[in-house]
């Protein structure tokens, strides 16, 4: 029986899409996953088949072969019995265009959600929502000013810095002013769309077609552009792009995980270019921010959250996509036990009392690099080292995941610890044994016999 009439779907799916974005980088959550939606759920026998639209064959075949898996979890996560999810190919309105209408044309509320939507802006994503403090101030001035002078004031803007720190976010917020003042054409897109329709457009001859697409806007918001370099073609188009909006009196703003002069295999012209107007880096969240950014994406989220807990979260976890997760994961939770979690739930999930090992001792990063390297049977050496193979490459991630999640060392000192690797290095390796630890039993055993080690016996 068709189960649309018994369950909210729209909001499972948001509940699903929340989970899914916080495994994803935004450029990769927002090229595939983001338009998705969920057309029907109907029960077939003891499980729930979920027929999810999206917009072409090219998303349809890459969600197959990279996160059908992820998506179909999520799914049986939130909807408490097992999922089978199929995907199906839609007729949406096509994002060719992205010209509004007349200048002077009287907007409403809806026609503005309409220009936002055509644009691939998030709804939520505006200066109000976005919480500021020293470690991005600079570039929220910077982007405050282009909103208000656009193609005048820092063109283009370049912001860059780690994994989520709200680059997607400030730069999306500019897009919201401008559309809302009936100034602009809009576009944002990821450096992999970009290249994706520049590929597709030369396989079926329609480049034209995708030059129009990109050189007609007049604000173009270009994320993880670092993703063209390397790519001979794909840089040629976008120098030629670049060139036409600014000609045009257009703005150009940029996001990387890495200033221009950093960004290897990118061509001298555009280093030049991306040079030209203003860089600016987003720095990790300090204790202030990340719990401002705690209470901000809760009420976002319709969950009430408390200051105490707020600063709890934030003073135990330091990356923005990992508060994000930690909320989704609290929302399961209450939902698991049917009441509202209190703060002493909160400290036991985020294990501030350290790990359950029955008599803990003080342990130095030496002692567990010296441990994991026995388990795995790898030296400290390479674990420090920059070999990436396998049998080096996961022992390495458990090591930092252990320095950061039991030792509770800032990002920046794990990653000087092995090896002199940067915080997003630090975060994903995290985030990596993480998942594996939730999905493997086996890995679950194996991680408590490490901190037994660790903790308790002598080395």
């Amino acid at each position: 029986m068709s189960s649309n009439d018994e369950i909210n779907t729209e909001k499972v799916w948001n509940s699903v899409l929340s989970a899914v974005k916080t495994e994803l980088s935004e450029g990769s959550f927002n090229t595939y996953v983001r338009s998705l939606e969920l057309l029907n759920v109907n029960q077939v026998g003891e499980r729930w088949l979920c027929e999810v639209g999206c917009n072409s064959s090219f998303i349809k075949n890459t969600l197959e072969q990279r996160y059908l898996g992820l998506i179909t979890r999520e799914m049986s996560r939130v909807m408490e019995k097992t999922c089978e999810v199929v995907l199906k190919v839609t007729a949406k309105t096509p994002v060719q265009s992205f010209v509004q209408g007349p200048l002077f044309e009287q907007k409403t509320e809806k026609s503005f959600g309409g220009d936002i939507k055509r644009a691939n802006l998030r709804e939520d994503f505006t200066f109000e929502n976005y919480a500021v403090a020293g470690s991005n101030q600079m570039a929220y001035a910077a982007a405050l000013a282009v909103s208000k002078k656009p193609g005048v004031a820092y063109n283009p803007l370049f912001i860059y810095g780690g994994v989520g720190v709200g680059k997607t976010h400030l730069m999306q917020a500019i897009g919201h002013v401008l559309i809302k003042n009936g100034e602009f054409s809009v576009l944002f897109c990821s450096g992999e769309e970009f290249t994706n329709d520049l590929v597709e457009a030369i396989r079926f001859k329609t480049t034209e077609k995708v030059r129009s697409k990109y050189r007609k806007v007049k604000l173009l918001l270009i994320d993880d552009v670092q993703f063209i370099a390397g790519k001979p073609s794909v840089q040629e188009e976008f120098f030629h792009t670049f060139n036409t909006i600014q000609k045009e009196g257009g703005q150009v703003v940029m996001t990387s995980d890495k200033p221009p002069g950093e960004i290897s295999k990118l061509e001298e012209r555009l280093r030049s270019r991306f040079g030209a107007g203003l860089i600016v880096d987003i720095g990790p969240a300090d204790f202030e921010l990340r719990a401002a950014i705690v209470l901000i994406k809760a009420k976002q989220r319709g969950y009430e959250l408390d200051m105490e807990m707020a600063q709890t979260i934030a003073a135990n976890i330091e990356g923005v996509r990992e508060l994000q997760g930690f909320l989704v994961r609290m929302e399961t939770e209450e939902k698991v036990r049917g009441r509202k979690l209190e703060i002493e739930d909160v400290k036991k999930m985020l294990n501030v009392n350290g790990p359950d090992t029955g008599g803990t001792r003080v342990v130095t990063p030496n002692e567990v690099m010296t441990v994991v390297g026995t388990h795995f049977g790898v030296g400290i050496g390479q674990l420090k080292g920059e070999r990436r193979n396998k049998i080096v490459a996961w022992p390495r991630q458990v090591l930092m995941f252990l320095l950061r999640q039991e030792l509770r060392l800032p990002l920046e000192e794990v990653g000087r610890l092995v090896g002199g690797r940067d915080h997003t290095t630090v975060l994903h390796a995290a985030d990596k044994v993480r998942q594996e630890l939730e999905d493997n039993h086996k890995f679950q055993a194996e991680m408590s016999v490490l901190k037994r080690k660790i903790f308790v016996n002598n080395l």
